[in-house]
């Protein structure tokens, strides 16, 4: 390979590259992407996601979809059906059927059955406190349980007798037995197996104790034999338990890498805290359009492709950092700039009466679908006597290179003609309620023949044919840029702007048939999508994002 391509790679092609031109694996690629089904996927998985299936693609191998599920008071099938969604929507598949850890635990009790043979785990009896005060510190060693040195025996039985259902939850645990004095805490005779009474979404009453994660994840890469298995960067700490099993066992060597997680500015990107704010009704749902899940990105209006062009331009490394969620924001724009109908939708109306228009006339213009596709074609536009115009595109005193509407100005309305503003009446408090404006006859879009150039154009609705939205304008989750910077108190620093609703406003008539999963850009507003709350009486749009980062720009003033 040259020295320029080898550059290019990040850090792990290197590592797959180097893996096959040793022949290493047989020349076998096997990634695996593991989530815990206790909770709804969010960016940093599609991160992941995209890490593990897109690695796997690009040097012909295959991923697996393992579900970690070892935790059955917190683990649902609805969380494992969202997180199959989330995968396939955007666009991976994974190798043959997805997997369970419970699959597996047979097998992952016979190793732990194995590793108490050779003396190299036991049954503690103390609490889960107590156990915490003999771990020591990282300065400090740790003292030995005093059941560590059991029999062989004993500690057979006492494990049988716990998955026999014989003791209650929290009575006794199943220990490594390591180095308590090791300078790494995950290796001080890290728990096993603890008991839980609990139904388990698939083996229901079946086990009454249960692996935990750091048990049940490497054996089950082995199981598979995983070639290369990715993880964030926390997990490098829990590297060494993770070969310790594995050799101890003798069992196929899968080998652990990590990569940095993802940290996204004004975004909470902790599990935990996010089910707080479902829990706790901060937000309507796992997929409320604030939230970084994959679920209400996609309700919001985010597609596939920006979320792994986000995930490719972001890159992968070795250390820490936080990313600015302008990045993800300006890929989805990128993106639907693309493929979104332009369409006008005007969210603060103004009256307009073209004074010199014929009552009752009605025109059918064409108007261009998308000016960045040329297939796209154009769609009829109804025309009016009266209309609405955003109320911002009026100024009564305008101020210098105001080039939209105010007394005596001229513009061109979107696709139609151009129009000056003679009069304006207001209401008893000063407020003004309508323009009165003539019309150029000779100016019609696509055939002016009437020598005036004018140097604003706005967009409009006819009020007789518009239909009627509720559109909700979303935004960042949290004021705070940095939110691992703060405890469980994140809560205070929640944007109290981060939804506004406008609960009437004005659409083209063609908005009255849009249909879910299509992007559509309100000219000059930004990019829109149906809700899945939207009936045929009641539409409801959402905000994907705006046509430019106000929010930055607000921030950096």
């Amino acid at each position: 390979m040259a020295e320029e391509e080898k550059k290019s790679l990040n850090f792990l092609e290197q590592i797959v590259e180097e893996d096959l031109q040793a022949g290493k694996h047989g020349g076998r690629i096997l990634t695996r992407f593991p989530p815990e089904p206790n909770g709804y996927l969010h960016i940093g998985h599609a991160k992941s996601i995209c890490l593990n299936f897109g690695l796997a693609a690009k040097y012909g191998g295959k991923t697996n979809l393992r579900f970690d599920d070892t935790n059955p008071e917190k683990e649902e099938t609805e969380y494992v059906d969202s997180i199959k969604a989330d995968v396939r929507w955007l666009g991976f598949e994974w190798a043959g059927e997805e997997l369970y850890a419970s699959n597996y635990f047979e097998k992952l009790y016979q190793f732990a059955v194995e590793l108490i043979k050779k003396g190299l785990a036991y049954v503690d009896d103390q609490t889960a406190e107590q156990i915490a005060s003999q771990k020591g510190n990282p300065n400090f060693p740790g003292e030995d349980s005093p059941y560590r040195y059991r029999t062989i025996e004993e500690n057979l039985d006492l494990f049988a007798r716990m998955r026999a259902g014989e003791f209650e939850d929290g009575a006794k645990v199943l220990r490594a037995k390591i180095d308590m004095a090791h300078p790494n805490m995950h290796m001080r005779d890290p728990l096993m197996y603890r008991i839980k009474h609990a139904p388990h979404h698939r083996t229901g009453d079946a086990w009454c104790i249960y692996p935990m994660y750091d048990f049940a994840h490497g054996q089950s890469d082995s199981i598979e034999e995983i070639t290369h298995s990715i993880c964030t960067l926390e997990f490098d700490v829990h590297r060494p338990l993770y070969e310790w099993f594995i050799e101890k066992l003798g069992i196929y060597p899968s080998h652990q890498y990590e990569f940095a997680r993802l940290n996204l500015t004004h975004t909470v990107m902790s599990k935990r805290k996010l089910l707080q704010l479902v829990n706790e009704k901060v937000v309507s749902g796992w997929d409320d359009p604030r939230m970084p899940t994959i679920s209400a990105l996609r309700r919001r209006g985010f597609t596939p492709e920006s979320i792994r062009n986000f995930c490719d331009r972001i890159g992968v490394a070795k250390r820490d950092n936080l990313i600015d969620v302008g990045v993800l924001d300006y890929c989805v724009r990128e993106d639907l700039n693309k493929k979104a109908t332009r369409v006008m939708a005007v969210l603060d109306p103004l009256k307009v009466v073209i004074t010199n228009y014929p009552e009752g006339q009605v025109e059918e213009l064409q108007v261009e679908n998308n000016p960045e596709d040329l297939e796209s074609g154009n769609r009829i536009v109804p025309f009016s006597r009266e209309i609405y115009i955003e109320r911002e595109d009026f100024m009564e005193v305008p101020m210098k290179k105001f080039f939209r509407l105010g007394p005596g100005l001229m513009v061109r309305l979107k696709g139609a003609y151009i129009i000056k503003c003679d009069s304006f009446v207001k209401d008893e408090f000063g407020n003004i309620t309508e323009l009165h404006c003539s019309y150029i006859p000779e100016s019609r879009s696509g055939s002016d023949t009437s020598g005036i150039h004018v140097k604003g154009t706005i967009h409009w609705v006819s009020i007789q044919h518009a239909c009627t939205a509720e559109v909700r304008l979303y935004d960042r989750l949290l004021i705070l840029e940095d939110a691992s910077q703060v405890g469980d108190d994140f809560k205070k620093f929640l944007n109290p702007d981060s939804l506004i609703v406008l609960p009437q406003v004005y659409l083209e008539p063609s908005l009255k048939t849009a249909k879910i999963g299509t992007n559509y850009q309100f000219i000059r507003k930004g990019y829109f999508c149906l809700d899945t709350d939207s009936t045929e009486e009641n539409l409801v749009f959402n905000r994907t994002v705006g046509l430019k980062d106000t929010w930055g720009k607000e921030q950096r003033k």
